[in-house]
């Protein structure tokens, strides 16, 4: 995987490894009492320190906003990925978050839920964002983000003429059966290792990111989104199951390896599959290497329409800042088209708005990028916005490992939703 979808995934990885340690926060012990913003200077913790080109974007629209007004000035405090999640809990814990903290779309639940968030009250009008990129909990919105990333699937039209497989489009994507047989007349070429690469080497948040989406295209979901207190009937209903099935056929046949090389885009570019599951981080890569030969193929119908994941890095105010309104203006700021366009520039993302694509040429109309805008817009579904999710990460993705490795696919889901309804009862529903 590329630098951008590492960005966007390794936080959620970690956050699964620390789920534990959010939860048993519960309410109240991450409430603010650090004073910051109180003597006109408010921090901002980002992840960006290894990230010199998004460090270097936010700090300018940091050192714009401090120059537009003498009332606030706005501090930038930066954490190697790895770390920062850790930082932020040990502060929750310590009682002294910063005013504006960066956060994986997928935490915000946990981390409004702990009491580290505040509703955000902006200026700037967000029915304009991208529904991704914008962070949510018991109807509140927490976080807003200036990008998103989206999946797709790579090909080389040329591969695809050959046994006169049908290029798929947003308006008529595959079906279920024209995927399958996409993939039965390309296995017949006998031209690559395999004619579909799913990444299925990758672990931590991949797994859910890459792979739940599929799972709801068959009508599944992680948990029960009504009230998000059992998983039980959409992780383990016969949709789901019949997923599991589907998804374990792609192995038997030969259609995808069990585990695929640490790198299915490079994979992918050196002739080792036909078609890749990737997503927008590898287009520039991709479009260099085949040129026109190069076609963006938006992901199949399974059977409840196509669906990729959504939501990403966003920023969000503490409950302990001392000066929220002075907060809640920067995050407004940060939002003008301009902004927005800069930093979605300098992280090679799909911009928030359509504004602020409207002043990148390859996002603009018939930009060289503007289908991923367009997928983000009609197929992503947000990971499920609750407290629980962490938790429910950890377990899809023991669940897709062991579904991949011949296990049975009732008896692996059955297993996954007693364990996270076991979790989500022991922590009162994660009740507000």
């Amino acid at each position: 995987m590329k630098t951008a979808l590492k960005r966007v995934l390794a936080a959620s990885v970690a956050a699964v490894a620390i789920g534990g340690s959010l939860a048993a926060c519960g309410s109240g012990s991450g409430s603010g009492g650090s004073g910051d913003g109180a003597n006109g200077t408010l921090t901002l913790w980002t992840h960006n320190a290894g990230n010199a080109a998004e460090l270097a974007a936010d700090q300018s629209l940091v050192d714009a906003f401090n120059a537009s007004q003498s009332k606030v000035k706005i501090k930038v405090q930066a954490f190697p990925q790895d770390s920062y999640n850790n930082s932020v809990v040990s502060a929750a814990a310590a009682h002294k978050l910063p005013c504006l903290v960066d956060i994986d779309e997928p935490n915000v639940p946990n981390w409004a839920w702990s009491k580290y968030l505040q509703p955000l009250n902006l200026s700037a009008d967000l029915s304009q964002n991208l529904p991704s990129t914008i962070g949510k909990w018991n109807g509140q919105t927490y976080s807003v983000g200036l990008y998103d990333v989206a999946l797709a699937m790579f090909a080389r039209k040329s591969d695809l003429q050959a046994p006169g497989v049908r290029v798929p489009t947003i308006e008529k994507p595959w079906t279920k059966d024209e995927f399958n047989s996409a993939l039965a007349s390309l296995k017949k070429l006998g031209k690559w290792d395999y004619p579909l690469d799913l990444g299925t080497a990758g672990t931590g948040e991949w797994l859910p990111y890459g792979y739940s989406p599929l799972l709801q295209s068959f009508g599944g979901d992680l948990i029960n989104r009504t009230d998000y207190q059992t998983a039980d009937g959409a992780l383990n209903g016969d949709k789901a199951v019949a997923w599991a099935q589907w998804f374990r056929g792609l192995v038997t046949q030969g259609y995808i390896a069990q585990k695929s090389g640490q790198d299915s885009t490079k994979d992918f570019l050196n002739g080792k599959s036909a078609i890749v599951y990737t997503g927008s981080w590898a287009a520039d890569q991709a479009r260099k290497a085949l040129g026109d030969d190069l076609v963006v193929l938006p992901v199949p119908d399974l059977g409840a329409g196509p669906k990729i994941g959504g939501g990403s890095w966003q920023w969000g105010v503490t409950t302990g800042c001392q000066n929220s309104q002075a907060a809640m203006d920067f995050l407004s700021f940060m939002l003008k088209p301009e902004n927005v366009a800069k930093v979605a520039s300098a992280t090679g993302t799909i911009p928030a708005t359509q504004a602020a694509a409207s002043l990148m040429p390859d996002y603009a109309a018939n930009g060289a990028d503007s289908i991923f805008r367009e997928f983000s817009k009609n197929y992503a579904v947000m990971r499920p916005e609750t407290p629980a999710y962490p938790f429910i990460a950890t377990e899809f993705g023991k669940t897709v490992q062991d579904i991949l490795s011949g296990g049975d696919a009732k008896s692996s889901l059955d297993n996954a939703v007693k364990n996270i309804d076991d979790n989500i009862k022991s922590n009162n529903g994660y009740k507000s």
